[in-house]
């Protein structure tokens, strides 16, 4: 092997990435699994492992059909190649919480292929029927008590064809899924050999950081390079699309180069955009009528007969914030291309790198890399075009590393929103007519091509996807035609929406003199899975119950990708200008349950993250210029302002439809009405911090 060849090798195995030469039998069925003759498998996982653990239940769900210990499997992270396809979204994109959704039967299929391919290698040696073997823990077991290694029976049933027609498992003769096992990342993320997008080495790489300008969307007018080019480690400087690139020997030395800048800008299309003009538009906006997305009944009809009870709500606009700051690497060479990054989107990562290379699919891999932290925010590949740009400019590996002013200023925000809400109740107390008008900014519409049809249906999740029995509905919204760069934050727009909706409907209930709990479920159907989750954590909290002094609590009801959950939380406010969460407790329905364990962390981790925007997360502009640039000024959740957690799962034989943003878009009005219920502040705005009063 040739020296380059070695060093290169060496060089993404340390960052996490397996690469390997065997002449070993293995079993391949599907481009998903290898087995191998000494009776380990290998999974590859084609979603981002971003902490919300992939890279467990995935295999998973092979090891459950295959028969196989979870000790005896591995795990790789895939390149961005077609045969590593989502089969459902013919992508590798990780969001949606379509990971277990999306891959769960395809998987499955796979370990169960597998399986079936090993008993018949048995079967032929011990020449007995198929049918009458059977399997336990890596071993074939033939109907005289006969034993076989999946790994000594793994160079026959490679040569045997592929079954295309194989029976999966009931839920009842589940081993593993369902189960709380070890997960198969921790001890690479514990020992410190898991490779991050920040741990990438590549021999001759050069590192660079990037100038970018405070006002959003403006370009570089003038470069002086002079001081510079004199700090010790600066190699070069060069203009890219999205500012100005100081390549030097290290990372520091990039930074301290970027500092001794002296670029002027020309000014773009946000430059008299500040949040004051955001929000007087789209308060003008909600006085009309939008683009209708949902409509029951004569909504404005019914609300002209009565006095209708009315509020309006308004979220701002937030940053994702992951701990990982944006980085990328990549070598540009004339013929190919290499990135490695920590993306969500290895596939639009390809194609970022070929436009910015100019190189077609064939010749651009994109190896998927761990990241620290996702949200949403490593959807977008503008971090992967400032490592191809460079490179290419420079001719030489290079690693892009952002800085944390440059994530928090530079971010595909999640879009500030106001929601203008109406509502009439019945005789009996339900609501009986209800409409919500969203004004909002659309990243849809700022792609290529825009919105053929004026409407984004995506940005109104949240709104009028309520399980309630209302029968006069209409749901309509406006989208804010400005430049400001937005993209999905957790649980896309529901996680804005649903403070507005379940507020609303708190506020209804109290004005109908009911119980919030018993105000929903007076409107849910009975078994539904939204009554479910509702009864449930009104019984796991003691809803109803006496708290302690001092402390109360509120409720609030979500759906997102066909999973619900309801979620209780209890406040206590320390002095009136400060509010504590003490207690979340959560039920949540998302079909399935693969791996106990990850549904319970991902619904807290999704908790936490809400819990954080809904306290204290606000980004706003002045004149194009983003106000926020770091945790003091952008502050995230603290540990000691965690809550104590109770996540309960509903059991359930469904198809699994995804735990990890579920947790997020009942934070916000459950945290809200518990406010209400302990100081009789309705407060309408977030962040709550900055809007007591």
């Amino acid at each position: 092997m040739q020296r380059d060849a070695f060093l290169r090798i060496v060089a993404v195995a340390g960052s996490g990435l397996a690469l390997g030469v065997t002449t070993r039998a293995t079993l391949s069925p599907t481009a998903f699994l290898r087995l191998g003759d000494d009776g380990l498998a290998t999974v590859v996982v084609n979603k981002a492992e971003m902490g919300q653990g992939v890279a467990t239940s995935l295999p998973m769900l092979v090891a459950e059909e295959l028969d196989l210990p979870l000790e005896s499997v591995r795990y790789e992270l895939a390149p961005a190649e077609e045969r590593y396809y989502d089969p459902t979204s013919h992508s590798m994109t990780t969001g949606g919480s379509t990971s277990i959704r999306n891959m769960s039967e395809p998987l499955r299929k796979t370990g169960a292929t597998a399986r079936a391919m090993l008993v018949a290698a048995a079967a032929q040696t011990w020449k007995v029927d198929a049918k009458d073997c059977r399997t336990a823990a890596g071993v074939v077991i033939g109907p005289s008590g006969q034993r076989a290694p999946y790994g000594s029976l793994v160079a026959l049933a490679a040569t045997l064809p592929v079954p295309t027609d194989v029976r999966l498992k009931s839920p009842a003769e589940f081993v593993l899924l369902g189960t709380r096992p070890r997960r198969l990342d921790v001890v690479g993320k514990t020992n410190g050999t898991a490779g991050y997008g920040l741990d990438v080495r590549v021999p001759g790489m050069k590192y660079a950081s990037i100038e970018k300008p405070r006002e959003i969307g403006a370009t570089a007018a003038s470069i002086d390079a002079s001081d510079a080019l004199k700090v010790p480690g600066v190699r070069r400087v060069l203009p890219v699309s999205s500012g100005v690139a100081v390549i030097a020997d290290n990372t520091w030395s990039a930074f301290e180069g970027r500092k001794a800048l002296h670029v002027s800008w020309k000014p773009g299309p946000n430059a008299g955009v500040s949040t004051a003009s955001i929000y007087a538009a789209a308060r003008t906006a909600v006085t009309t009528t939008g683009a209708v997305v949902k409509k029951t009944g004569d909504a404005p009809a019914a609300l002209a007969v009565g006095r209708p009870i009315v509020a309006t709500y308004e979220i701002p606009y937030a940053a994702h914030a992951p701990m990982e700051p944006m980085n990328a690497a990549a070598d540009v060479r004339a013929d190919r291309v290499t990135v490695w990054a920590p993306t969500q989107s290895p596939v639009p990562a390809q194609q970022a790198a070929m436009r910015a290379s100019g190189l077609p699919a064939s010749a651009v891999a994109v190896q998927m890399t761990m990241l620290g932290g996702g949200f949403g925010r490593r959807l977008s590949q503008d971090y992967v075009t400032d490592a191809v740009e460079v490179s290419k400019a420079a001719g030489m590996p290079i690693q892009v590393v952002w800085t944390r002013e440059d994530d928090i200023r530079n971010d595909p925000y999640r879009p500030g929103s106001v929601n203008a809400l109406q509502a009439t109740l019945a005789p009996d107390g339900t609501i009986a007519a209800y409409r919500h008008t969203l004004a909002v900014q659309s990243a849809g519409a700022m792609r290529p091509g825009g919105l053929p049809n004026g409407v984004d249906g995506s940005w109104l999740r949240g709104t009028g996807d309520f399980a309630y029995a209302i029968p006069n509905v209409l749901v309509d919204g406006h989208l804010i035609d400005i430049r400001i760069p937005v993209g999905p934050w957790r649980a896309p727009a529901a996680n804005a929406n649903t403070f507005a909706t379940e507020s609303f409907v708190d506020e209804l209930a109290h004005a109908a003199g009911k119980d919030p709990v018993a105000f929903r479920l007076a409107m849910l159907e009975r078994g539904s899975r939204a009554r479910n989750v509702l009864e449930m954590v009104a019984e796991r909290s003691g809803w109803g119950k006496p708290v302690a002094a001092g402390r109360a609590r509120g409720v609030a009801l979500a759906t997102w990708s066909e999973s619900w959950v309801a979620v209780v939380a209890e406040v206590s406010m320390p002095a009136r200008d400060q509010l504590k969460v003490e207690r979340m407790w959560a039920a949540v329905d998302c079909g399935l349950p693969v791996n106990r364990d990850g549904i319970e962390t991902q619904l807290t981790s999704g908790m936490l993250y809400g819990l954080s925007a809904t306290l204290r997360g606000k980004i706003t502009f002045e004149n194009g210029v983003v106000q926020q640039g770091n945790f003091p000024d952008y502050p995230v959740l603290r540990m000691n302002d965690a809550p104590a957690f109770d996540v309960q799962i509903v059991a359930s034989t469904a198809k699994p439809t995804g735990a990890g943003e579920i947790g997020t878009p009942p934070v916000a009005p459950a945290v809200a009405n518990a406010l209400f219920a302990l100081s009789g502040q309705r407060v309408r705005r977030l962040p709550l911090l900055e809007n007591l009063t």
